[in-house]
This record gives C-alpha cells, sequence and structure tokens, in this order.
C-alpha cells in the first residue's frame, strides 16, 4: 500500500439503507503505512464493552465530515479500541480537518487481518492481532478493529467482517 492508504472500500451493494454490504476483497494480511494520517478522534461510552452511544456519536461525527467535504469513500476505515470495559475510542480517516471534532493523526506501520465472526470473538481477535505484531519481532501497542457493519446489517447480509489492525514495525 501507498503510504496514507487503505485498501479500496467498496460501498456500492447496500440493501439495508444503513451499512453497505462489505466486500473483504484486498482487506486480509495488508501492509498499511501512516504517516501523519488525518482521523477524526471519538469517544463512545460502554457497560462492559457494550456500547452505549456509538449510533450517535457516529451519525454526529459523519454529518460533520460530509458537512466538512472530508470524507473519502474508496477510503473509509473507522479504526475503534476499548480503552476500557466503559469507554471506546473511534478513529474515522478523514481527508482533512474537520469542525468541532477532535482531530488526530497515526504514523508508522500497520498489519490488517479480516475476520468473519460474532463480536464476541473480540478478545480472541486481539489476541490473534498480538501474536501477528510478535511474529514480526514487535512489541505489540494498540490493535484496533475497523468493524465494517453494525449488527443489524451483519445479521442482514449474513457475514460480520471485522478488520484487525496492529502495529507492524
Amino acid at each position: 500500500m501507498k503510504t496514507n492508504e487503505t485498501p479500496r472500500y467498496d460501498a456500492s451493494v447496500n440493501a439495508t439503507g444503513c451499512c453497505p454490504e462489505f466486500n473483504p476483497e484486498g482487506w486480509d494480511s495488508q501492509e498499511l503505512h501512516f504517516k501523519d494520517k488525518r482521523f477524526v478522534k471519538a469517544i463512545t461510552h460502554s457497560v462492559m464493552h457494550i456500547p452505549m452511544n456509538m449510533g450517535s456519536v457516529f451519525a454526529r461525527v459523519n454529518r460533520h465530515m460530509e458537512d466538512a467535504g472530508a470524507s473519502d469513500l474508496d477510503q473509509f476505515i473507522v479504526l475503534s479500541k476499548d480503552v476500557s470495559p466503559w469507554t471506546s475510542e473511534h478513529l474515522f480517516a478523514v481527508s482533512k480537518p474537520v469542525a468541532n471534532e477532535e482531530m488526530t493523526t497515526l504514523s508508522g506501520d500497520y498489519v490488517t487481518k479480516l475476520f468473519e465472526g460474532p463480536y464476541s470473538q473480540a478478545r480472541t481477535w486481539d489476541e490473534e492481532m498480538r501474536q501477528i505484531a510478535r511474529d514480526r519481532n514487535t512489541e505489540p501497542g494498540d490493535v484496533y478493529f475497523f468493524y465494517t457493519t453494525c449488527p443489524k446489517c451483519a445479521k442482514a447480509y449474513g457475514k460480520n467482517y471485522v478488520i484487525g489492525v496492529v502495529a507492524a514495525a
């Protein structure tokens, strides 16, 4: 992958009117190289890792991104990590600054892994991502997940694809 690029996000099939059906082609075992890649940073609240206000936070951030003209659907990715059982952090890739939202950047080399299954497997997926980093002689840092569809859409499409992302250098 070129610096600051992600695999192409194909949003062309959207039978639910909510989340597009995720096309996993090109997402597994990719090496991502970020240099000051821009993201909107948003926080959601959880109860024992179960999100409580994710829908409203994601709607707000997406609205602000659209208003700013900062969305790039081909390069769409939202990196999520649990900070605690009560809080999650989400990084929305953007092409330029977004007013009324906290901005951050990521730099480094990352590797992806494609998972398919229920969200309850996240703990196992997290450990797999950490092992991938160790196998590359890297101490694992933050592990992010790109949840490609909401639970309702995953059920409608019959697949729940999740992309793991971990530092690989």
